[in-house]
């Protein structure tokens, strides 16, 4: 294939007699600089688009050293200290934190601090503590705690250090380099910073005419991330509104909203609102109140460099709090595309189903760090490994463009690697042309995730920090992982959406998550307004699957409040003199390609049948894993937990057309018999992309419709022998 473009490279200065041959190697049509690299003066010579990237809330260390008090801040707690059994309790409430990047702020303590019992939740009075020291050394002194309470300090803290350069700086060993500096950012809100954020924007797209696209490195509120005293990560939520808090930002929503914010709004017990925590109305007001803040301003800046015939792309990353894309401000700002790093099929999906831009675009892993391109680094294994699972969700939903990050002059010296980029971004220009820029066809079921926080974190559920493994959400991460790659159209829906009517738009719903978090939904499932309706849903033909601890809360002597359309509940002690005999029947439609064991990662533990019409698919140590269940007309259909796999996709895509009620339609899919194979069909072009997503060779049958996935064409079979990694088209009408 000769077609060209659609990818974005890193360059740097030095390389001037190397690029133009890599760029024409790889069909590279834009150039971009990184975080610390700057473009080289041969970049107008290039003929191809130029990215730059652009800091509005950092970069200028004079300005922000001459403005310290235009610094951003967050809310902090300090550790969790237990009161002697008389006398005072003195608190060091920096023990724990990375002295670099946090300085306590003593402006209004008395007004923005909090001291709190953590034994009954009561406020201490202010007249009850006092602070000591200064700097990053300060002490708060509880005069007469209760003996043996436990209590905490909520304070506003100073971001000393701006937490993704001092990230960059630490990763590429920057210490040892002169010219690199602690960069400090600086407040969109502080009048100054704004005024210099305007005048910097007009000023830098003057002296750059060689530009064409300004890469917003987000904007101004850096996601929660705070450092250890060793320097190690102490806290992350890709999600967290705790850095978007000053004296400034809350009174102004005190005289919007009409009440007082007080710190355990953001500490919240330690917690701090994260994504996982069904959301207060104050925080639903705060993530609103900033959303229409930042959306305004940043629209203020698009604008800017919309007048100077300039392209705005942001990066979902670092520094993207009220900018959440799935927002209902973010069609308002005007922004022309969006680039994120691809770290799983879920993330891929999460920035190509980003509505209202003209151009979606991912950052492949590995970035060209010296932590991966280094004797004993594995780069090709990194990338292969990326691209097989972003390929699946591109194959659903085509991102416009692929880039790479990092160090160009780091990647050159791994000709293996580079090599296997070139494959890859063909494979993926593949994906638009033969497909003749269409998307490929999805089954008409159609499906709805319910959670917490609906359309607002489309494909961001259990996420602490973008696609990183955590013990307790991979099980559930891998649902949202095996429907990225899925031929089915998602729909994220909040339990508001339920009340409202939504279910009417579904033929399946899930609900997936551990007990009380936002993703199974806590005590929402005590409304019976929503119980009633998922369980009229269910008696009229509609399918429920739940996943984990699905509608959990005790509640009338039920865990599940859907344990009746599941036919599953869990034990938690209160039910152990009632004798069950579980009878374990595993051949079934949706454990068709299953033929041993279910890998719920954690599982649920303790999950029972409720009656002896639940069928039980998948039994482990007397705890049902994977059980199907007839309600009325509509159908219901419990997994303990499904991480990704080739094999747990199969039996979520076949639970889904089960629970749907349509199994008989499922043969002429065109799904693959070998699991690790996964066909896209694109009926317009009259041909389907075939992955194989094993790094080993694969034989597969294809059964489906010439016509596509729900025609009524005549089954045709094929027999496909694959080799490792291969993608491959056929043609449907052949």
């Amino acid at each position: 294939m000769n077609v060209r473009g659609r990818v974005t490279l890193p360059i740097e200065q030095g390389m001037d007699d190397q690029l133009p041959q890599i760029l024409d190697r790889l069909g590279a049509d834009a150039v971009r600089n990184s975080d610390g690299t700057w473009l080289p003066e041969i970049t107008s010579q290039l003929g191809v688009k130029v990215y730059e990237t652009y800091f509005p809330a950092r970069g200028n260390q004079e300005f922000a050293l001459a403005h310290l008090d235009a610094r951003p801040r967050f809310y902090l707690m300090s550790d969790r200290v237990t009161a002697p059994a008389e006398g005072p309790l003195a608190i060091d409430i920096m023990n724990g934190y990375y002295k670099m990047q946090v300085e306590p702020d003593q402006g209004d303590l008395q007004r923005w601090w909090e001291v709190i019992d953590r034994t009954t939740g009561e406020v201490v009075p202010v007249e009850g503590w006092s602070v000591s020291g200064e700097g990053a050394d300060v002490t708060v002194t509880i005069a007469a705690p209760v003996a043996f309470h436990v209590y905490t300090v909520s304070f506003l803290a100073w971001q000393v250090w701006d937490s993704t350069q001092m990230y960059n700086y630490t990763t590429n060993n920057w210490e040892n380099d002169p010219t690199r500096v602690r960069e400090i950012g600086y407040d969109a809100r502080h009048p100054d910073a704004w005024e210099f954020m305007t005048s910097s924007m007009r000023k830098w797209c003057e002296e750059r005419p060689e530009v064409d696209v300004v890469r917003f490195t987000t904007f101004f509120y850096h996601f929660t991330l705070v450092f250890n005293d060793l320097g190690k990560e102490k806290y992350v939520d890709w999600f967290g509104y705790s850095a978007s808090v000053s004296p400034l930002a809350m009174e102004a929503f005190e005289a919007e909203y009409g009440y007082k914010l007080r710190a355990e709004d953001f500490i919240d017990e330690g917690y701090y609102n994260n994504s996982f925590r069904v959301p207060s109305k104050v925080f639903s007001d705060w993530m609103d109140f900033q959303s229409r803040f930042v959306s305004s301003r940043v629209k203020e800046l698009v604008d800017i460099v919309h007048s100077f015939g300039k392209e705005a792309l942001m990066f979902l990353g670092d520094t993207w709090m009220g900018t959440e894309p799935y927002g209902k401000y973010w069609p308002e700002i005007g922004m022309d595309g969006v680039v994120g790093s691809v770290g799983s099929a879920a993330t891929c999906r999460m920035i190509s189903d980003i509505p209202g831009i003209r151009y979606s675009e991912g950052r492949f892993l590995p970035y060209f760090f010296p932590d991966v391109f280094k004797p004993g680094g594995d780069p090709l294994g990194e990338a292969n490994e990326s691209w097989l699972q972003a390929r699946r969700a591109i194959a659903r939903k085509p991102l416009e463009r692929i880039g790479y990050g990092g160090y160009l002059s780091l990647a050159v010296q791994f000709p293996e690697f580079m090599a296997r980029i070139e494959q890859i971004a063909d494979e993926f220009r593949s994906i638009h042309e033969v497909g003749e820029g269409h998307l490929p066809q999805s089954s008409t079921i159609r499906v709805g995730l319910l959670n917490a926080w609906g359309a607002q974190r489309s494909w961001q559920t259990h996420m602490v920090a973008h696609a990183l493994w955590y013990k307790q959400i991979y099980s559930y991460l891998g649902v949202l992982e095996s429907l990225a790659g899925l031929p089915f159209d998602l729909q994220f829906i909040s339990f508001d959406d339920v009340r409202d009517g939504k279910l009417d738009d579904l033929d399946v719903v899930l609900n997936v998550g551990a007990a009380g978090t936002a993703f199974s939904g806590g005590e929402q499932w005590l409304d019976n307004d929503l119980i009633t309706a998922l369980r009229g849903f269910a008696a009229n033909g509609g399918g429920v699957i739940g996943i984990g601890e699905p509608s959990a809360v005790q509640h009338q002597g039920a865990y599940f409040q859907l344990s009746d359309v599941l036919g599953v509940d869990k034990e938690l002690g209160f039910s152990q003199s009632t004798d069950r005999y579980p009878v374990e029947r595993p051949e079934h439609f949706i454990t068709a390609d299953l033929p041993g064991a279910l890998d719920v990662g954690e599982g649920a533990g303790d999950i029972f049948a409720t009656g002896d019409a639940t069928q039980i698919l998948r039994l482990q140590n007397r705890s049902v894993e994977l059980a199907a269940n007839q309600q009325g007309e509509g159908r219901g259909v419990y997994i303990a937990g499904l991480p990704y796999s080739h094999e747990n996709a199969r039996v979520l895509h076949r639970a889904i057309f089960w629970a749907a009620g349509r199994e008989a339609d499922f043969d002429a899919q065109w799904v693959p018999s070998n699991v690790g194979v996964e066909v896209s069909v694109f009926p317009e072009a009259g041909k389907a992309f075939v992955m194989n997503n094993l790094t080993e060779a694969a034989a597969t049958t294809l059964r489906g419709r010439a016509t596509g996935l729900d025609g009524d064409g005549a089954i045709t079979e094929l027999q496909l022998d694959l080799e490792p990694m291969e993608s491959r088209w056929i043609d449907l009408q052949g």
